[in-house]
């Protein structure tokens, strides 16, 4: 099994956009929008806010989770691609996803996928959290950084409630789960983690308030470079864009663009030297096939070493202002992102380095034993070097200008 992909439309179920919009911190995210939460949100707040958190303090899920980068970032790192901890000199191996929609990923699970070509049914991962789905929902996905020891290291879950219980919003946590909600401590981590994936599935974190939700709205209408932009991004002989990062093309529900269909793709994403975590020789992320509990949850005749290297495949909303890109961030602006589509195979120079037998190392970021993994066979993929990139510069700038549409707006 090599590279993994299928296309689906994924049905939505939550209300209308409202006009509550990333931009801002994540102290005026709690501030602007409590009124409208519940006491189980507001604590949600509270808690994704809380620098004292972490051990030592300083680090909260919104240092990770910036409302003005789409709730992702690397709160001041000098690596720009990942985080830094709260020890010191602790760093993350990925890029921070967004928070932004994840509220809409299906829990992990295995679907049927009909191969185009052979017409076999395959089982394929889909959906979790975290870029290699270890989480399988938000809830879960909440208590890992708050225990990682190179995230925000608290040494138990214990620890945790021991400091929302002494902080000041231990009322407010009473208010949401009783006034015994401190006494089981074990119990108390979970509700904790229920408020945080609470408040990750308000209108903050998907407003539906871009100007691409407002062409779908009939209230604005495209430029002519967005609007080619958009129809090559949905052209299967061009961009092929919705072929992972699926929309209704029939529709006009914000609620229907997702920008994803949850899958997991292997796209030989250059290297970062940047990562401290790559310093060490041999030392390589394998994604998916790394997941904890794959294997044991995986169907009968599962392969699991033909999903390594495979990630998450992300929403492409508020992409323009997430950069750097891929789960390495080994790629500095989103233009670089939508020209390594185009131009990988065709020119594998422009992203890879010589190794020293002077030929280029392509897929330098995954062992060889796993090179065949990589997505070779879609469109724009579909090329070997010298021949025409499926999207020529003017193309790629026109993409570019599309997906920046895909930015919510920011709040007054």
């Amino acid at each position: 099994m090599a590279s993994i992909r299928f296309r689906t439309s994924i049905a939505r179920g939550l209300g209308g956009a409202v006009a509550l919009v990333v931009g801002f911190s994540a102290a005026a995210v709690a501030e602007q929008s409590a009124p409208a939460l519940s006491p189980i949100e507001q604590l949600g707040s509270r808690l994704f806010s809380d620098v004292s958190l972490s051990e030592p303090k300083g680090v909260s899920c919104a240092s990770c989770h910036d409302p003005a980068r789409a709730f992702s970032g690397v709160n001041g790192s000098s690596v720009p691609a990942v985080a830094r901890g709260a020890p010191a000199g602790a760093f993350g191996s990925r890029k921070p996803p967004s928070v932004s929609y994840a509220s809409f990923a299906p829990p992990f699970s295995f679907v049927d996928k009909k191969d185009e070509e052979t017409g076999k049914v395959e089982k394929t991962p889909v959906g979790g959290q975290f870029r290699d789905g270890r989480a399988s929902d938000l809830i879960e996905q909440a208590g890992g950084p708050l225990l990682n020891p190179v995230e925000m290291n608290n040494p138990s879950r214990e620890a945790v409630v021991a400091k929302v219980k002494g902080g000041a919003y231990a009322d407010l946590a009473r208010t949401a789960f009783g006034k015994d909600v401190f006494d089981n401590p074990g119990q108390a981590f979970d509700k904790l983690m229920q408020a945080i994936a609470a408040f990750e599935r308000t209108e903050a974190f998907h407003p539906f308030a871009s100007r691409f939700d407002a062409v779908l709205r009939g209230e604005a209408k495209f430029t002519p470079l967005e609007a080619r932009g958009f129809a090559l991004f949905k052209d299967p002989h061009k961009g092929n864009c919705l072929a992972c990062h699926a929309g209704d093309v029939k529709s006009h529900d914000p609620k229907d663009w997702l920008f994803t269909d949850f899958t997991y793709d292997t796209l030989g994403a250059p290297r970062n030297g940047a990562i401290p975590a790559n310093a060490a020789q041999g030392s390589f992320d394998l994604g998916l096939c790394a997941r904890p509990g794959l294997a044991a949850s995986a169907p009968k005749g599962f392969e699991t070493e033909g999903v390594c290297g495979a990630f998450k495949v992300p929403t492409l909303r508020n992409v323009a202002v997430t950069a750097p890109y891929m789960h390495n961030g080994s790629l500095a602006t989103l233009r670089d992102a939508v020209a390594f589509y185009a131009t990988r195979d065709t020119n594998p120079e422009r992203w890879y380095p010589k190794g020293a037998d002077g030929k280029v190392s392509k897929f330098d970021d995954l062992p060889s034993t796993f090179h065949a993994n990589v997505n070779v066979k879609e469109v724009p993929y579909d090329r070997k070097p010298g021949q025409k990139p499926r999207l020529s510069d003017d193309e790629i700038d026109a993409i570019v200008a599309f997906l920046e549409t895909l930015t919510d707006k920011r709040g007054n």
